[in-house]
């Protein structure tokens, strides 16, 4: 019984082994395929800086700053929500950025506001989103990295340690019983052999 026993926990260690390696290859390739993302991201937000801040020199010039901070004043709060998603048992963050309600409407923006001060906006709208991503993404590929590293540790502590145990206790327990089987064998040999000879000396 002792040897089923162990012989269902090594192969329920391997079971798990086997579940274990296929998250830790899992979880490795969504961290690729988020770094590779940000990478992406991270090549274009230079030349998206540079760009909102030349807008924005522009739209001093044509417009003066007084303008640029009386439009700033009125203009809606941006709302961020972060909310997650589960990877293989790790929670992903995900950032949204949605414009809260302004009195000053699309129409009369577009009335009102100089073209130069709608795209320095806008640019950095798009810059702040970017960001946003960017910080979201990095978290991502921090918390997967936790992740790969405690799948690793449990892995290893499986495969070079709990496994080999068992294996070894399995291999000492049916020794034993070979070795119950064989003086059994020889004791029920010699009890036959006594019995033989009892019977050959009744006769």
């Amino acid at each position: 019984m002792e040897l089923l026993k162990t012989k269902g926990r090594i192969k329920l260690a391997k079971r798990g082994l086997d579940l274990l390696k296929l998250k830790r290859s899992a979880l490795i390739m969504e961290f690729f395929s988020i770094s590779r993302e940000v990478k992406g991201l991270k090549g274009n937000v230079s030349e998206l800086i540079e760009k909102s801040v030349t807008s924005e020199r522009l739209a001093e010039i044509f417009s003066g700053k007084l303008i640029i901070e009386n439009t700033a004043f009125f203009q809606p709060g941006l709302e961020v929500e972060v909310n997650s998603k589960n990877v293989m048992g790790v929670k992903i963050p995900q950032v949204t950025m949605a414009k809260q309600h302004s009195f000053m409407d699309q129409l009369y923006e577009m009335i009102s506001l100089p073209t130069s001060l709608m795209e320095t906006r806008e640019n950095f709208v798009e810059l702040l989103n970017r960001l946003l991503v960017i910080a979201e993404k990095e978290i991502a590929m921090r918390r997967l990295l936790m992740e790969i590293d405690k799948t690793k540790r449990r892995t290893n502590s499986i495969e070079n340690v709990l496994i080999p145990r068992l294996t070894e206790t399995a291999t000492y327990i049916k020794m034993k019983l070979d070795e119950i089987d064989r003086e059994t064998f020889i004791t029920l040999k010699v009890i036959k052999g006594k019995i033989e000879e009892r019977g050959e000396e009744s006769v």
